[in-house]
């Protein structure tokens, strides 16, 4: 696959001042403050399954509006507590799928929260969770679904219900409230970015070749999906890109990134034609956190993928050992 974007030694260099849009703080002031007031009504039942090292709970939560969200705990046999915890976020159209799939931060010896994504989940992963709430015309998938107000927009609710996620991981007695780590990649990863900057109980994030990054530059230059929804939106809604890109740009990790405070591993793939290098650097520049950058210059979507969490376990631990 050729590369398609700018080269690495302009990528280091790049600085992306994209404007927050009006009432920025204020509306994520009060979708905090509104969504503090909900109850979180955890319920844990555990369930069958062929792993004999992993004890795994079914978890229903109160997510965003009280909408409850699926996830699947996975606990290490032998758990003591207060460990650090992983809560994990899945990618575009993924949902937590079944009860052996995604495990390998409870292999390592980290309890871990796989959160099930809203509406998503027949793709490459399963999903059991319901998005109840309408929105008006919108390209397939779900990218400008609610595009026309932020408080309409899809991500609002995605970006509650992880927020809301790390509290249930916080609240867990096998868990250290202090030590909660959240990771992800593709929309995982912009899922984590957005959740690391929109809270101060991450203790540190890990931010894998993210989605939902410096919307504008995406739409303009991505060659496929997800980011040809807005595109095709567009192209169809010719008097909304105004309105379309200030909504988005409420939800765009590289603006979110400067509220960040917790420690950070990004990675980067130069080949990468679905999350183009410029937008992941342009949030990892933005980040205000300690953070760090793995490089694969040859690797499109996939990233690091094995080796990579090779380099998260030996990063995640250096830094709890502090």
């Amino acid at each position: 696959m050729p590369r398609l974007d700018l080269p690495l030694s302009e990528l280091w260099t790049l600085r992306e001042d994209i404007p927050e849009p009006p009432g920025f703080e204020e509306f994520w002031r009060r979708t905090l403050e509104e969504q503090a007031r909900m109850p979180l009504e955890v319920e844990a039942h555990p369930v069958d399954s062929p792993l004999t090292s992993i004890t795994t709970y079914d978890v229903t939560y109160g997510g965003f509006a009280g909408d409850p969200i699926k996830a699947w705990l996975h606990l290490p046999a032998g758990a003591e507590r207060g460990r650090p915890g992983v809560v994990q976020f899945q990618g575009y159209n993924g949902g937590r799928g079944l009860p052996h799939e995604h495990t390998f931060w409870a292999s390592v010896g980290f309890p871990h929260l796989v959160m099930d994504t809203r509406g998503q989940g027949s793709g490459w992963s399963t999903g059991e969770t319901a998005d109840p709430h309408p929105a008006g015309p919108a390209q397939g998938g779900f990218l400008t679904r609610g595009i026309e107000r932020p408080e309409d927009f899809y991500y609002r609710r995605v970006y509650v219900d992880a927020l809301r996620a790390v509290e249930v991981m916080r609240g867990r007695p096998e868990v250290n409230p202090s030590r909660v780590i959240v990771t992800g990649r593709s929309q995982g990863g912009g899922i984590a970015l957005a959740t690391v900057a929109l809270s101060a109980n991450v203790a540190a994030a890990m931010v894998d070749v993210p989605f939902l990054c410096h919307f504008r530059r995406a739409a303009e230059i991505s060659p496929g999906d997800p980011y040809a929804e807005i595109a095709r939106y567009l192209a169809a809604h010719r008097d909304r890109t105004a309105q379309a890109f200030a909504t988005l740009t409420h939800f765009d990790g590289a603006v979110l990134a400067r509220r960040a405070a917790a420690p950070a591993l990004f990675s980067v793939a130069l080949m990468d034609t679905i999350c183009l290098p410029s937008t992941v650097f342009a949030a990892y520049h933005s980040y205000a956190g300690p953070k760090e950058i793995e490089v694969y210059e040859f690797n499109d979507h996939e990233g690091g993928g094995a080796q990579h969490q090779l380099r998260q376990v030996a990063w995640l631990n250096a830094l709890l050992e502090r």
